[in-house]
């Protein structure tokens, strides 16, 4: 239970500082953070998170990175659905807290809200094909880090801060393709309050996630096997 509750706080505060850099600070007039300062903001998040809650569950944060760690011989099955609603539903709650201050605001309209899309929901334009793609090796890249920054062989104690950089770097290629994804949790949070069109292409931002992660998984566990 106290992973449990470790991986909701992890990716409340992902989706909050992530998303809530996005909605409430990428756009303010004059001071505006932009696509810079969203990407540097989910690369913190998961970092001071590694430190925080590492050494309870792991601090996956990700059903995607979850998948990953299993495939690759990290990290136990039956903990995988347990894991995954945790994370689903701290993504979920923090949403609910930054709409619950977002629409504090006067003349608050939801807009998209951080939510991830393609075609016309894409930032740049980007078509169902190009962000399919792009979150599928986006998120293998990620778990080739993770499963590198956090192999028995690697330095110890510095895996976050290759985790948190390498989502950083992976936010300002993807941001104009998808809004990034590459964790479907945060994908839902958001798409559960735009509703519409959010939900009618979540399905691209649990799929395209969970492959790439499978494939790392695949690929690292070849590369670097953990041997018991």
């Amino acid at each position: 239970m106290k992973k449990l509750v470790a991986e909701f706080l992890g990716t409340f505060w992902l989706v909050l500082g992530g998303c809530g850099s996005a909605v409430l600070a990428a756009a303010f007039p004059g001071l505006g953070i932009g696509f810079a300062g969203v990407a540097l903001a989910f690369g913190l998040t998961v970092l001071t998170m590694v430190y925080a809650i590492g050494h309870i569950s792991g601090c996956h944060l990700n059903p995607a990175v979850s998948v990953g760690l299993w495939i690759g011989g990290r990290f136990e099955g039956k903990d995988l659905i347990p894991y995954i609603i945790a994370q689903v539903l701290g993504g979920i709650a923090a949403a609910a807290v930054l709409y619950a201050i977002a629409s504090g605001k006067p003349g608050f309209e939801l807009g998209g809200f951080a939510a991830n899309g393609y075609g016309e929901h894409s930032p740049g334009g980007y078509s169902m094909l190009s962000a399919f793609v792009c979150e599928v090796v986006m998120t293998f890249m990620f778990l080739i880090v993770i499963l590198g920054a956090t192999h028995p062989k690697a330095p110890a104690g510095f895996a976050g801060i290759a985790i948190g950089l390498s989502l950083t770097l992976i936010h300002l290629i993807s941001i104009p393709v998808t809004n990034t994804s590459v964790n479907p949790a945060r994908s839902t949070s958001q798409a559960l309050f735009v509703g519409d069109w959010a939900i009618g292409q979540l399905w691209l931002f649990w799929l395209a996630p969970i492959i790439g992660a499978i494939i790392a998984g695949l690929v690292y566990k070849y590369l670097a096997p953990v041997k018991e």
